[in-house]
């Protein structure tokens, strides 16, 4: 399919009205005309004539009224029409009760890069912790040369840093290795979130501290009823990780980890322990209950895969999906096809667009800020066709040389020979796995404008 021009010429049109007062219906009659030529040179929706609008042609209610005070809110909150966009959760990625589970977010509702605090995505293994931040202590010992307990106060007194970094699950999608199991965007690709967050470099506290030479490990430990404890190997310590309070210019959420929570960029969301209480370091991993019994892959060996913490490159298409269809599109309207690429590697480079389920593509565009373990926007401009069925599917490429690959790719990359796929299910790695699933995503764009999550396979 080829690439689409969206470069239109536009003329500019004037039209001179006499400092006569006009009525609102003949202001429409007079510029009528001129409406028309306009919009024949941007892309815009078909409408009907304004004079026949009622919400034009008529005061609004609100416009009547006071509003309200400005000490009405004193912590703002969303519009009332915006009730639909929340978080969401479904027994089906609980473990037993809603204190271990995750609650995702709107992501087909997003605009940029930032993910507003109240719509972050959630995920806990015993509930929400309430920490009072007079109490909160963190305890660093191990092998470092000073060990010490920091108050709250205390740590925010180190040179602070402020970087936008998403945060993704692990399990992100892995509900979707056999085939999708949601025709809905937020539920299989809202296991993430991308905020600004501000804190300190933990590089910064040691180079106070003293690390000693046989350090090669760091255990953070959380002081929820859970006490999640995740070993993170000491290159990544002294390269980015941090220790955040704050995020999108302010405190972090209850949920988030109030006060203190581990960041570490680009990694899995699992290893950015919350309610932190502890750092430890020490000359070998600790194997705490999340990096045996899960977070772990099982090879056709029956051995499994330990420590691999990156997210990969990925994608998906945004809008359209199940939840923004094309339903009440006109054969030869403009749309935006918009949608999100992030990798854990390093920075996106590239995303292409495919209209056939990945058989034939084309270049997309990179919008807004490109930064390194980051969401990044992308777009591309389409005419509609009325009654045409597509298969939207994107594939990302980052700076560090990957690129996102296939359903077929992904499975047999990790050991399922063609041959055997189906017929053993204990050595389907690629299909009874959980985490860390990249591969291309699509969606299928039905004759009449409706969206459905489906997987492309070649077997």
């Amino acid at each position: 399919m080829d690439k689409i021009d969206t470069k239109k010429s536009s003329e500019v049109t004037s039209l001179e009205i006499s400092s006569k007062a006009l009525s609102r219906r003949d202001f429409f009659k007079k510029t009528g005309a001129v409406s028309a030529v306009a919009a024949a040179s941007v892309i815009a929706p078909t409408v009907a004539k304004a004079e026949d609008d009622h919400a034009i042609m008529h005061h609004p209610k609100w416009g009547q009224s006071w509003g309200d005070p400005v000490t009405k809110n004193r912590y703002g909150i969303p519009s009332k029409y915006e009730h639909n966009v929340t978080r969401r959760n479904t027994k089906l990625l609980a473990s037993g009760n809603d204190r271990a589970s995750i609650a995702v977010a709107p992501i087909h509702e997003s605009d940029g890069i930032i993910t507003p605090n109240g719509l972050f995505f959630s995920r806990c293994h015993g509930g929400t912790a309430h920490v009072d931040p007079k109490e909160f202590r963190l305890m660093i010992n191990g092998l470092v040369e000073k060990p010490i307990v920091l108050t709250l106060d205390q740590l925010k007194r180190y040179p602070r840093v402020t970087r936008t970094h998403f945060i993704e699950c692990p399990a992100n999608g892995g509900q979707e290795w056999r085939k999708p199991q949601y025709n809905s965007l937020q539920f299989a690709k809202g296991f993430m979130s991308c905020a600004e967050w501000t804190g300190v470099y933990i590089k910064t506290i040691l180079e106070d501290l003293g690390l000693k030479p046989e350090a090669k490990w760091m255990l953070a430990e959380g002081s929820d009823n859970s006490e999640m404890g995740r070993s993170v190997p000491i290159d990544k310590v002294l390269d980015d990780a941090m220790l955040v309070w704050g995020q999108n210019g302010e405190a972090l959420r209850p949920e988030q980890g109030y006060p203190v929570r581990l960041l570490l960029p680009g990694w899995e969301g699992n290893l950015c322990v919350k309610w932190l209480k502890r750092l430890e370091f020490g000359k070998e991993p600790w194997y705490a209950k999340e990096e045996t019994s899960k977070y772990t892959a099982l090879t056709p060996t029956g051995k499994a895969v330990q420590h691999f913490y990156a997210n990969e490159v990925n994608s998906t298409v945004v809008i359209p999906s199940p939840e923004k269809p094309w339903t009440d599109l006109k054969d030869g309207d403009w749309v935006e096809i918009e949608g999100l690429a992030w990798s854990g590697m390093g920075t996106i480079k590239r995303v292409d667009l495919s209209f056939d389920g990945g058989n034939n593509y084309v270049e997309a565009n990179i919008k807004g800020l490109v930064l390194p373990k980051c969401w990044t926007r992308w777009s591309y401009m389409h005419q509609y066709k009325k009654g045409q069925r597509l298969l939207l599917t994107s594939r990302a490429m980052d700076d560090a040389g990957f690129v996102q690959p296939t359903v077929d790719q992904e499975v047999f990359g990790y050991g399922v020979k063609k041959e055997n796929y189906g017929k053993d299910k204990t050595k389907g790695m690629g299909v009874e796995s959980v985490y860390h699933r990249n591969a291309i995503e699509t969606w299928e764009v039905t004759a009449n404008g409706e969206v459905n999550h489906v997987q492309i396979r070649t077997i």
